[in-house]
């Protein structure tokens, strides 16, 4: 029987991953309102934010300093710069195409770029 239930529990669970994977799909926003884990969720993540770029802001934070996920996000919307962590804010290759794709990103870059 517990067997039966963990197996159960772990249907149950990639149903609900599978629909909040969906829902970002579709609107990348809704990343604000699902639960912690699927925002520490990499393929939920960046569904969401290749959706609506700052919607990195909901990301959990390794994330908003991951610099391969921060430069895809700025590629597409360069004004999600403001929502990166850490010195990425002064990595020269993020900081041009964030202003590339969005100039008044060039706010969100470190001052002593």
């Amino acid at each position: 029987r517990p067997a039966a239930a963990c197996a159960h529990r772990r249907l149950t669970d990639m149903g609900r991953r599978a629909a909040a994977l969906e829902a970002v799909r579709r609107d990348g926003q809704r990343l604000q309102h699902l639960a912690a884990a699927f925002q520490r969720d990499r393929d939920i993540v960046l569904a969401a934010v290749r959706q609506h770029g700052c919607s990195l802001r909901h990301a959990a934070f390794d994330f908003r300093r991951d610099r391969s996920v921060v430069l895809e996000v700025v590629r597409q919307d360069g004004r999600a710069l403001r929502y990166a962590e850490g010195a990425l804010g002064r990595n020269r290759k993020l900081v041009f195409a964030a202003v590339l794709q969005a100039g008044s990103a060039l706010e969100f870059a470190a001052d002593d770029l």
